[in-house]
């Protein structure tokens, strides 16, 4: 099992910066590819920035020059610096994180999910 622990949603009020955090364990022996994605109310869920073991990195047009993605190997943890905010961030972000078990499976999990709400 691998389970996927997300942190650092919240409040902020527009232009502010939040870190999120996302921490994965359990039986895993290498980590593809790591993202976040976001749902807002009524929206579909989309990807918001990925980055791969080797650092390369991918982002939706809305967040470019704003939200910076990053990772750390060594501890399996992925994070989001979100910076500018603006009201339309607001949404549920998920951790995303594709697999190799210990037992040779690639499979794709994800986290429970973290609420950030930027007020105007």
């Amino acid at each position: 099992q691998v389970q996927l622990v997300e942190s650092g949603g919240g409040l902020v009020q527009a232009g502010g910066s939040l870190r999120l955090s996302c921490a994965a364990s359990g039986s895993i022996s290498s980590i593809n590819r790591m993202g976040w994605y976001r749902q807002a109310p009524g929206k579909q869920r989309e990807l918001v920035a990925s980055i791969t073991s080797g650092a390369s990195t991918n982002y939706a047009d809305s967040v470019k020059g704003r939200f910076t993605i990053s990772r750390d190997n060594a501890k399996n943890t992925v994070y989001l610096q979100m910076n500018s905010l603006k009201p339309e961030d607001t949404a549920v972000y998920y951790c995303n994180a594709l697999v190799v078990t210990l037992v040779g499976f690639t499979r794709n999990y994800w986290g429970q999910g973290t609420q950030v709400t930027v007020s105007s």
